[in-house]
């Protein structure tokens, strides 16, 4: 690769770029090339036989990662009164619902996630502008919108992450880091494609699951055959 530096090199060499990888070959060999001095994450692109401009097409959804994600999401809840309290005693990071809603507004965005009580998305509904593009607006079909917020918040602190085919009809996520090792990681990636199997829309033609590649954060991608997902789905 032009510009590429010699780490890179030296770690694309170890991938046969003819070959397809079973999902074990491939994540051992992603864990064998990583080289970065921080703790890189498994990075994983399904290409799926969807068209997303079809709303009867459109995979999206969430997943509890068995192992987390291997980082501190950062929580922000917008509720009141006992929801507020309640959040907070589930772990999240910051809650409220006026004072948090002016400080958001002003441009503060030092979380990673949102959650949003029904009664409060009125309000949230405005900042739209700030939250849409970053994607951190609460959203009911992601389970962000809900009175549950204390079981809201547990989830997602223990690793629950959300997914949306793109426009080219491939879904990203990181489903982990390198030191969990070859196992856990292995559990992350099967329950991610058990989810995606399971999210297959019935008006989908055609072979759904047209490419896989998997990857640590500055690696090189390494391809995996197809057909492997069966083996590792979920009985």
């Amino acid at each position: 690769m032009a510009g590429a530096g010699k780490k890179y090199r030296k770690s694309a060499q170890r991938v046969d770029k003819l070959r397809r990888y079973t999902f074990e070959a491939a994540i051992q060999l992603c864990i064998d090339c990583a080289y970065a001095k921080f703790n890189e994450s498994l990075d994983l692109a399904v290409k799926l036989g969807v068209d997303p401009r079809h709303a009867d097409q459109m995979v999206r959804g969430t997943v509890a990662l068995p192992n987390g994600v291997g980082k501190e999401v950062r929580v922000a809840v917008f509720a009141k009164g006992e929801k507020e309290k309640e959040a907070m005693d589930a772990g999240a990071d910051y809650a409220g619902s006026d004072e948090l809603l002016e400080k958001v507004q002003g441009g503060w965005l030092d979380f990673d996630k949102t959650i949003a009580t029904p009664d409060m998305m009125g309000a949230v509904g405005k900042l739209g502008r700030v939250l849409g593009p970053r994607g951190l607006m609460p959203n009911a079909k992601l389970g962000t919108v809900t009175f549950d917020v204390a079981r809201a918040v547990t989830e997602i602190k223990a690793g629950k992450i959300d997914f949306k085919v793109d426009k080219t009809g491939i879904v990203h996520a990181a489903v982990g880091k390198m030191e969990f090792g070859l196992e856990k990681l292995m559990e992350n990636v099967a329950s991610f494609m058990d989810t995606i199997q399971k999210l297959k829309p019935p008006a989908g033609k055609g072979t759904y699951y047209r490419s896989i590649a998997i990857s640590s954060t500055m690696g090189p991608g390494v391809k995996v055959d197809p057909v492997n997902v069966k083996d590792i789905l979920n009985p």
